[in-house]
C-alpha cells in the first residue's frame, strides 16, 4: 500500500497494454475471433487483443487511403504534399529539439561546474569557520586570576583582547558568506534540475515525432499506390476492417471479468476530469487501468469487524485479515457510506494484499482508502457541481478524485517528466528515484498512456 492511494498491480494488462507489443506483429485482422484447440482463456484474451489493434491499425489505414481517394478537393499530389509538409514540420521540430538540448547540456555542464565551486567554497569556508571557532576559544579560556599569576605581561593580554576581537569579527563574515554560498548552491541545483528536466521533455519529444515521421511516410507510400479506379476496392476493405475489429471487440471485452467501464465511457469521464484540472485523459486512463482495470477489480472483501478491521472475502466466505485499518479508516469508512446510503458491513473494498502486507480498504475504480477519498470530498463538490456526498464507487466521481491528486503531484503540466514523476508519487507516495521498482512503474504508466492516446487518437 502507497501512502496516500492503494495500488494494486495487476499481473495482466488490458486492452491497451503489453499483449498489444507481444502479439501485434505476429497476427493480421484476418484471425478469427474463435477460440483455438487447447488454448486457455488468458493466452485467448492475449491474442484477441493483439488482433483487435492489428485490425484498428488496418482500419486507420484503409480509411485514410479512402478519404484521399474520395477528396475532391485536392488531388494525390496534393495528398501527398500533405504528409510532405507534416514530415518536415516534424524534423524541422527535431532539429530545434536537438539544438535545446545541446544548449541546455552546455548550460547543465556550467551548472554543474558552478555548483562544484560553490560546494567547494563552502567546505573552505567550514575549515576556515573551525580554525576561528579554536582561536576563539583559546583567547575565551584566559580569566582574570590566570592573567595576573602567570607570567603573560597586562599589554600582552590586552593584545589578546583585540586579537579576540579580530576573530570574532572574522567569524561573523564567514558565517554570512556560507550562508550566501548555501542559498547560491541551493537555487542552482534548483535551476539545473528544470534544465535537466527540460531536455529529458525534448528528447522525449523527438522519439514521438520519430515516431510520427514513421508513420508519416508508410502512409505516404500507401497513397503512391493509389488511384482512382480503385476507390470501390478500399472502401469495401474498410468496411471489413471495420466490421472484424466490431467482432473482436465483442469478443474481448467479456473476458476482462468484473463489471468493466466500456473504454469509451472511460474517455469520457477522463475527458471531463482533464477539463477541471489539465490532466491528460489518455494518461489518467493509464493510471486507472493499474488501480482497478478501469473499474473490474474494485476489491473483494467485506468487513465484518469494526473494532479489529478485519473482514471476510466476498467469494470464498473466508476470513480475510487487515481489511481496514481501525485507528485510520474505520471512522471515515462509516461516515462515508451512512451519507450514501449503504450498509458499511457489505459495501466492498479491497482486501490485504497478502504479498506486501499492511492493509487494504481502498474503495471503487479509484482505488481511494478513506481516510484520502475524505481529504477530497469538498474540492470533489466544487470541480464536480454537486451538493451531495461524492461516491467513489461512482465512476465519474472516481475518475475526478484521481485526476485531482494527479494536479496536486504535477501532471497537470504535462511533459514526460511531470507525468512520470506524478506516476512515481501517485504509486508510492515517492520520486521515481528513490527505487528502481518506483521508477519502472513510472515509466510503464507512460508507456501505457501512449499506447491508450494511439487508441484515442483513431476513435
Amino acid at each position: 500500500m502507497k501512502m496516500h492511494v492503494r495500488f494494486t498491480v495487476l499481473a495482466v494488462f488490458l486492452l491497451f497494454t503489453t499483449p498489444f507489443f507481444a502479439h501485434a506483429q505476429a497476427v493480421t485482422c484476418s484471425e478469427a475471433p474463435d477460440s483455438l484447440p487447447g488454448e486457455s482463456s488468458q493466452q485467448r484474451k492475449d491474442r484477441l487483443t493483439a488482433v483487435y489493434n492489428a485490425c484498428n491499425a488496418e482500419y486507420q489505414a484503409a480509411q485514410d487511403q479512402l478519404t484521399a481517394a474520395q477528396a475532391k478537393s485536392s488531388s494525390l499530389t496534393n495528398d501527398i504534399a500533405v504528409l510532405d509538409a507534416k514530415i518536415k514540420a516534424a524534423e524541422l521540430q527535431i532539429k530545434a529539439k536537438n539544438l535545446l538540448i545541446q544548449t541546455l547540456s552546455n548550460n547543465i555542464t556550467q551548472k554543474q561546474a558552478h555548483i562544484d565551486d560553490l560546494e567547494s567554497r563552502i567546505d573552505s569556508g567550514k575549515a576556515t569557520l573551525a580554525a576561528i571557532m579554536r582561536k576563539t576559544n583559546e583567547v575565551d579560556a584566559y580569566s582574570f586570576p590566570e592573567v595576573a599569576l602567570s607570567q603573560t605581561s597586562v599589554a600582552g593580554f590586552f593584545q589578546d583582547l583585540d586579537t579576540f576581537q579580530s576573530v570574532q569579527e572574522s567569524l561573523k563574515t564567514v558565517f554570512e558568506q556560507l550562508r550566501t554560498d548555501q542559498a547560491s548552491t541551493t537555487a542552482e541545483k534548483d535551476a539545473l534540475e528544470v534544465r535537466q528536466n527540460t531536455e529529458m521533455d525534448a528528447r522525449y519529444i523527438i522519439q514521438q515525432q520519430q515516431k510520427n515521421i514513421e508513420t508519416d511516410k508508410k502512409t505516404q507510400k500507401q497513397l503512391l499506390a493509389l488511384s482512382k479506379d480503385n476507390e470501390k476496392a478500399y472502401s469495401s476493405l474498410a468496411a471489413q476492417k471495420a466490421s472484424q475489429a466490431a467482432k473482436i471487440r465483442a469478443a474481448l471485452f467479456p473476458l476482462a471479468g468484473g463489471v468493466k467501464i466500456p473504454f469509451g465511457q472511460a474517455l469520457t469521464y477522463a475527458q471531463a476530469a482533464s477539463a477541471k484540472t489539465g490532466v491528460r485523459p489518455a494518461f489518467l486512463l493509464a493510471i486507472l487501468t493499474n488501480e482497478s482495470a478501469l473499474g473490474a477489480n474494485v476489491g473483494q472483501c467485506y468487513i465484518s469487524n469494526l473494532s479489529t478491521g478485519d473482514g471476510i472475502n466476498i467469494k470464498t466466505g473466508s476470513f480475510s485479515p487487515n481489511v481496514m485499518k481501525p485507528t485510520r479508516d474505520i471512522q471515515p469508512f462509516l461516515e462515508i457510506t451512512k451519507s450514501l446510503g449503504f450498509d458499511p458491513m457489505k459495501t466492498v473494498v479491497s482486501c490485504q494484499q497478502a504479498s506486501v502486507g499492511g492493509w487494504g480498504g481502498a474503495m471503487g475504480p479509484a482505488q481511494f482508502i478513506p481516510s484520502t477519498w475524505a481529504l477530497f470530498t469538498d474540492r470533489l463538490r466544487g470541480a464536480l457541481g454537486i451538493a451531495d456526498e461524492p461516491n467513489p464507487w461512482n465512476p465519474a466521481h472516481a475518475f475526478m478524485a484521481s485526476a485531482l491528486y494527479l494536479d496536486d503531484l504535477g501532471a497537470g503540466n504535462g511533459g514526460y517528466t511531470a507525468e512520470r514523476n506524478a506516476a512515481c508519487k501517485y504509486y508510492s507516495g515517492s520520486s521515481c528515484t528513490k527505487s528502481r521498482a518506483i521508477a519502472g512503474y513510472g515509466t510503464n504508466a507512460i508507456n501505457q498512456a501512449n499506447i491508450i492516446q494511439q487508441n484515442i487518437n483513431q476513435l
